[in-house]
């Protein structure tokens, strides 16, 4: 198996001392993480967050402490956790489980250090002036999801090249939501295929969802980006098999569930980047001195199992572009 992984941009500049904040047997740095989504269905993020933290000298209970706030899919409790937590005080925010975390950490805060990691362009939310010179108080790991949705798409219609109809499942809590529609339908165009737009952003409204897939019948979906969609990859992939549809999501555990095709990046060592990030902003660096960190290698992933019980030939150029083939 090939894995790709994050331009890291930090070398050995990342392991440093933690003594810069905390004179010898003086308090803890504390930080307060802010995610959208629920603690039990992001552990694994979690321990690829404190490996990082660890990587750069700060492992949780020994040299750093960890405030936790979950908004468990409910986008609209995280300006007040936000907030909360920047009262507290904290020595920094980490924003994570998309977009609007990060935003309700830098409207609740303009001088504590934000780290996010999230799918979106951070200078298009307003978050940081620009990609190699962020300014202010806010820096982090960001993956842009346009580019990622439209060589999704392409992909998925490798597999299906008779495909007329592809579905695409957007939260349109979630500030990219209108982004993401517009470039898949952009990219849909130039393959010559028509995209189905279905909004969901609870569990309700995704049943709902697969419940007008049953009836307008199209012949894939795609998944959009976005937290709560990221952890109910076990849901998707469930009722997309119970429907024989072909679906294509950004993460491989979704593939590894039993989904079809996966592409984008790797979400575990983003969030291991940001732990990084977060030490050395604990060590004394500002933000606005942080390069974002973006991906510069993508995962392919195929589970053929699935391909064969959905009646589909995998193409063999396709084959050997993936970075990893479940059998």
């Amino acid at each position: 198996m090939r894995r790709r992984r994050f331009a890291a941009g930090m070398g050995a500049s990342a392991m440093l001392s933690p003594g810069v904040l905390r004179a010898q047997g003086g308090p803890l740095p504390v930080i307060g993480y802010l995610s959208g989504v629920s603690r039990s269905l992001t552990e694994g993020r979690l321990a690829a967050f404190r490996r990082g933290l660890s990587e750069a000298g700060y492992d949780e209970g020994r040299k750093a402490v960890i405030e936790y706030r979950f908004a468990d899919g409910d986008y609209d409790r995280l300006s007040a956790m936000a907030a909360e937590l920047a009262r507290r005080p904290v020595n920094l925010i980490v924003a994570a489980g998309g977009p609007r975390a990060a935003q309700a950490a830098r409207a609740a805060t303009s001088t504590l250090p934000i780290v996010f990691v999230l799918g979106g362009d951070p200078v298009r939310l307003g978050l940081v002036a620009s990609m190699s010179r962020p300014g202010g108080n806010v820096t982090g790991v960001a993956f842009q999801t346009a580019e990622v949705l439209a060589k999704r798409l392409e992909m998925l219609l490798q597999l299906l090249p008779k495909a007329r109809v592809v579905a695409l499942m957007v939260n349109p809590n979630t500030p990219s939501a209108a982004d993401q529609v517009r470039d898949a339908e952009a990219a849909a165009r130039v393959a010559g295929v028509r995209v189905l737009v279905l909004r969901a952003g609870n569990d309700a409204e995704i049943d709902a969802g697969f419940a007008t897939l049953a009836h307008t019948k199209p012949d894939a979906l795609l998944i959009g980006t976005d937290a709560l969609f990221g952890v109910r990859y076990k849901r998707f992939v469930a009722l997309a098999a119970a429907q024989r549809l072909p679906a294509a999501y950004e993460q491989r555990n979704a593939v590894v569930e039993g989904g079809l095709m996966s592409y984008g990046p790797d979400i575990d060592d983003a969030y291991r980047q940001t732990g990084l990030y977060a030490g050395r902003v604990l060590a004394g660096a500002r933000p606005a001195d942080l390069p974002v960190v973006q991906p510069t290698k993508f995962e392919l992933v195929l589970n053929l199992g699935t391909a064969r019980a959905l009646g589909l030939t995998v193409p063999q150029a396709l084959r050997l572009r993936a970075d990893e083939v479940i059998e």
